[in-house]
């Protein structure tokens, strides 16, 4: 056999032995699952408390404004896998919770910090006559934030808002450490079984390169439909 018939064969083997024989291939299919269940629910739960901490920071008053600043300060200065173990075998310690509801919760938490910067930077982005314009209309502060200043700034701040989702996802890899059997860990529960280590770790670099391209060509669909309605 020629040196390309004998690494053509080794390779062939190689992929069996890691994704077909005892039907490994499903444990990747699982951890996709997992994924984009904790990433989904993670995402949910990072706008709605970036949305309130962005409130608090641009909040007139002192206490809201000195919690969002502490939560913010704290959440980004601390590791992600570091909150993640604190909120699953500290707070929700004897809670009954499915492992990933926590772990999405622990995300969640982690994201509202990056995702409250990200709008109040669009806010604070809209031109403050708008503002003056929707008061001068009859609105209240509440209605013209909702009304005029937010949907102005969700097109400002889409493209950085994706971006987090982004890195969002890559950081789920580190699930493994409550026990969660997501597609990193898959991986690795398939190089300790092959001792092999190329093959797994190629895999989930391209099952996480697919889910994000996926991702990507979806947000960029949405975004263009925002940008519709632009005039340049």
């Amino acid at each position: 056999m020629t040196g390309m018939q004998l690494w053509y064969a080794d390779f062939c083997d190689t992929f069996y032995r890691c994704f077909i024989k005892e039907d490994r291939y499903k444990l990747l299919v699982s951890g996709v699952g997992v994924t984009i269940k904790v990433s989904l629910l993670a995402v949910i739960i990072g706008i709605f408390i970036g949305m309130l901490i962005a409130m608090c920071n641009l909040s007139k008053r002192k206490l809201p404004r000195a919690f969002g600043g502490i939560y913010t300060d704290v959440i980004r200065g601390t590791p992600s896998v570091t909150q993640l173990m604190i909120i699953y075998f500290v707070i929700f310690a004897t809670v009954n919770l499915d492992k990933w509801i926590i772990a999405a919760i622990a995300f969640g938490v982690n994201s509202g910090a990056y995702v409250s910067e990200i709008i109040r930077g669009g806010i604070l982005s809209v031109d403050h006559g708008q503002t003056e314009a929707g008061r001068s209309l009859g609105l209240n502060a509440f209605q013209t934030m909702t009304r005029i200043v937010i949907p102005q700034a969700v097109k400002n701040i889409f493209p950085a808002l994706c971006n987090e989702f982004i890195v969002l996802i890559k950081e789920t890899a580190i699930v493994g450490y409550v026990g969660l059997m997501d597609i990193q860990k898959a991986g690795d529960f398939i190089k300790s079984a092959t001792f092999k280590a190329f093959m797994p770790l190629i895999g989930t670099g391209v099952i996480y390169y697919v889910l994000i391209k996926i991702l990507t060509l979806a947000l960029r669909q949405i975004e263009k439909h925002l940008r519709k309605s632009d005039v340049r």
